[in-house]
């Protein structure tokens, strides 16, 4: 059984309202199997793997909350709270904080971790180590440098030469030092912004906030597409590590 050590814990905010529109499903993608198990469950068993978060809050859409108490129920031991998120990935992320807000405020979580549930092969130790960046500079985000991109020309008729230098294709999950985080999503609210990620969110109200760059992981893609599911199969671990006993913090 993983322990929380003394003090404040970590929280981690799963993503999981989206669809399967572009995939071609005719259900939200990260229900679908993956290996044996929903593509949900491998997102929840890393978290639920890491002694350092002590609550996994996963966001879902109304319609799908039947599917998530069943992956619940039979993948993971406890300690998952669900919430219903809204029309937008802005708006989800806000209702996963506001589940976590009185105890960032009693100062029992000192840090979240926001992730995509569709990015399933993530991993304990990428998820740990961008933890462990936003503990001590303020915010992390994990990516891969990309060498393989072009500037188009205005109007898109052709290319106008290599792209800007040093640019990062972003990954999840991203993480942030608690207080500001809920801060910056409450201030974007009351303006009516809507980011694309969470860094982005952070980047306009919280800039004073530093973000830092954490490697990412070849394998921790994203499945948008029927043909990133055969990607996965293949990038997978053959076994999934067992379900973690019950958490127990709170």
């Amino acid at each position: 059984m993983n322990v929380p050590s003394p003090g404040p814990a970590a929280a981690a905010i799963v993503l999981a309202g989206g669809s399967g529109t572009r995939l071609g499903a005719e259900r939200n993608k990260v229900y679908l199997p993956l290996r044996g198990r929903p593509v949900l469950a491998w997102s929840l068993a890393t978290f639920t793997a890491m002694p350092e978060v002590g609550v996994i809050v996963l966001v879902v859409r109304e319609p799908d909350r039947p599917l998530a108490d069943r992956i619940l129920a039979e993948h993971t031991a406890g300690g998952v709270e669900i919430v219903i998120g809204g029309s937008t990935r802005q708006e989800s992320e806000l209702a996963g904080l506001r589940r976590l807000a009185a105890r960032i405020d009693a100062d029992e979580i000192d840090a979240v971790l926001v992730h995509d549930a569709a990015r399933p092969l993530a991993g304990r130790e990428l998820a740990s180590s961008v933890l462990a960046a936003a503990r001590d500079a303020g915010g992390a985000v994990p990516g891969l440098w990309r060498d393989d991109l072009a500037a188009a020309a205005p109007g898109g008729s052709g290319l106008a030469g290599p792209s800007p230098d040093a640019l990062v294709a972003v990954q999840t999950p991203q993480a942030f030092r608690a207080a500001p985080l809920l801060a910056a999503y409450e201030e974007a609210a009351s303006r009516g912004f809507v980011g694309t990620d969470t860094a982005s969110c952070m980047e306009r109200f919280a800039p004073d906030v530093p973000i830092r760059w954490v490697r990412g992981d070849e394998r921790n893609i994203k499945i948008t597409y029927a043909h990133d599911l055969l990607v996965a199969e293949h990038a997978a671990p053959q076994l999934m590590d067992p379900v973690p006993a019950p958490r127990g913090r709170w």
